[in-house]
């Protein structure tokens, strides 16, 4: 009798048991997609909204956009780059897509017969808070823009992909390689391309200008306060942080400006000098969103550095370069000797795509970890269009 009750009460609550359970996460589940104007000739594309996780592997949504050739694809479906951009800002505004023009190379890409898909990260696009430098998150959105693609079959996108990315979207890139296999075993990643990537936080940080180490203290520490819920009391004062949240709150050329300027004068003085590294809990964030090396196994890797960047220190990725031969990775590096951080991704542009051709053809990757010292190669920077 007891049993029988016991088994009427739970039919009874299996409904609101059900109501209450949370929905599962379909990483790469498309959500939406939005035809786009302007699309380059011969082209089509497309808004898209598209399901990924976040820095505790919750479901949330990112957006983005999606352009392939048209006509028909192969039957194994098209070659699919992935690109990641770098900083824009931390505020559901800064939605970074806003142009296709913002995509690098676009139209060569698809001449080729390449399907493109840009993640504009979640939390940018979409409602916050952007965990910014986040590793883990950052790269399931790369990895769950592609699933996004290969499950619209408008696109014609198959399982074969590359990611490329530059400043913010190398360190998203080199996140890609780390977590492909484990988190989307389905896909097949060919080769990632990582363009000025932060890789040691931390020693980024302190190789960087005052100026420049402070606004970077402050994008991480107010994305990271909300993200991980450390406490920005253990670094800032009430005044300051006042001084984080309005200098952070504008996107793309904001801090430029000439009210930015004011507010960037006053982050360098009181975070010019802060190291998040020597501080609990950041310096525990800083470790777990750096990445010293990819490994053996891996998809061969081209690693991008100006010498003349002034955010993006070369001492730093040529360690990262060293470690990741160390460990037996297959590594091209290639250094442009005279752009700056902004522009290190167009004046490397054409490189970059003859090299994710040679991955896409077959080709076995050029290992400079087997050159003498692993130097790399250094080549003249393509022109960079004024802007």
């Amino acid at each position: 009798m007891i049993a029988a009750l016991r088994s009427l009460l739970l039919v009874l609550a299996l409904p609101a048991l059900l109501q209450a359970a949370p929905a599962l996460a379909t990483p790469g589940k498309l959500l939406e997609a939005t035809p786009m104007e302007a699309a380059p000739a011969g082209a089509r594309a497309w808004r898209i909204r598209y399901e990924t996780t976040d820095v505790d592997g919750d479901p949330t949504p990112s957006t983005g956009v999606l352009v392939a050739p048209d006509g028909a694809s192969p039957v194994q479906g098209r070659n699919v780059v992935a690109w990641a951009h770098g900083t824009v800002g931390i505020e559901p505004a800064c939605t970074p897509i806003r142009s296709l023009d913002q995509i690098p190379d676009l139209a060569d890409m698809l001449a080729r017969g390449w399907v493109v898909v840009a993640t504009d990260y979640p939390g940018l696009g979409t409602r916050g808070p952007h965990a910014y430098l986040a590793g883990d998150a950052a790269a399931a959105a790369v990895l769950d823009s592609v699933r996004a693609a290969v499950g619209f079959a408008p696109a014609g996108a198959g399982r074969r992909f590359v990611a490329w990315g530059h400043s913010q979207g190398g360190h998203a890139a080199l996140f890609t390689a780390q977590r492909a296999r484990s988190y989307a075993p389905e896909l097949q990643l060919l080769g990632v391309a990582a363009v000025s990537p932060p890789t040691d936080l931390a020693q980024n940080m302190q190789h960087a200008d005052t100026t420049v180490r402070g606004l970077l203290t402050a994008f991480t520490a107010r994305s990271w306060a909300k993200v991980y819920g450390a406490d920005l009391a253990t670094i800032a004062n009430r005044t300051t942080q006042g001084v984080i949240d309005r200098a952070t709150a504008g996107c793309e050329g904001d801090p430029f400006s000439a009210a930015g300027l004011v507010r960037l004068l006053r982050l360098r003085a009181r975070l010019g000098n802060l190291d998040l590294g020597g501080r609990a809990p950041w310096d525990a964030l800083m470790a777990r969103n750096s990445i010293t090396a990819l490994g053996k196994g891996m998809a061969p890797l081209l690693l991008v550095q100006s010498d003349a960047d002034g955010l993006v220190a070369t001492p730093v990725t040529r360690r990262f370069f060293n470690r990741s031969c160390e460990s037996g990775a297959t590594v091209r590096y290639l250094g442009l000797p005279d752009t700056g951080h902004a522009n290190t991704a167009i004046a490397s542009a054409d490189a970059v795509l003859a090299w994710l051709a040679e991955r896409f053809a077959g080709q076995a990757a050029v290992d400079d970890c087997a050159a003498p010292a692993g130097n790399g190669v250094t080549v003249a920077a393509q022109p960079v269009p004024q802007v």
